[in-house]
């Protein structure tokens, strides 16, 4: 049964180039998602002043992957303690959150959170903010696959790539 998965992790090229090759995923889409505006683009999201996290909307098979498998991933592709920030990519858009589809996504990230609070995973507190889904903006088109398309980029060269050669090392992608 396909499933839909709303993850923000920082940069939305991370998320989409980590995530779109596991088996069971369908389709990773960047976007934008939990602002106060009633539209959002890049331009304007990356100003600060509309509070839209990038996000990668995920649609899985739940027959292939668990939502919980998804969980794991996500907290492995960034620091979950640092707030309104991933690395040197600093604003409320690059914050850690979880936009859950239904009640049992939201129950499953909070368990995961209280999980990984208690195994002091991180020496500093996790910031994660787990929310209800909320409208969708899809990020523009020259957003989309940004790190296959432009693999010589120096965000993508120096950010992303060595984020998705750890990541496929784990989990055997």
């Amino acid at each position: 049964m396909n499933k839909e998965a709303t993850f923000g992790a920082g940069c939305f090229w991370c998320i989409e180039a980590c995530f779109k090759d596991v088996d069971g995923i369908l389709s990773v889409a960047p976007g934008y998602m939990g602002g106060d505006a009633s539209k959002a683009n890049y331009k304007d999201v990356c100003s600060g002043t509309t509070r839209h996290a990038e996000v990668a909307r995920i649609v899985y098979d739940d027959d292939q992957i668990s939502f919980d498998k998804l969980l794991e991933m996500f907290w492995f592709v960034h620091n979950p303690t640092q707030l309104n920030r991933q690395g040197n990519d600093i604003g409320p858009q690059y914050r850690s959150v979880i936009f859950y589809h239904d009640e049992q996504q939201k129950s499953s990230s909070e368990m995961y959170i209280k999980k990984l609070t208690l195994e002091k995973i991180w020496e500093d507190p996790i910031v994660t903010e787990v929310c209800e889904v909320e409208e969708f903006f899809p990020a523009e088109n020259y957003h989309k696959n940004y790190f296959e398309l432009n693999p010589n980029n120096q965000y993508c060269h120096f950010v992303v790539r060595p984020k998705v050669e750890k990541f496929k090392k784990v989990f055997s992608i």
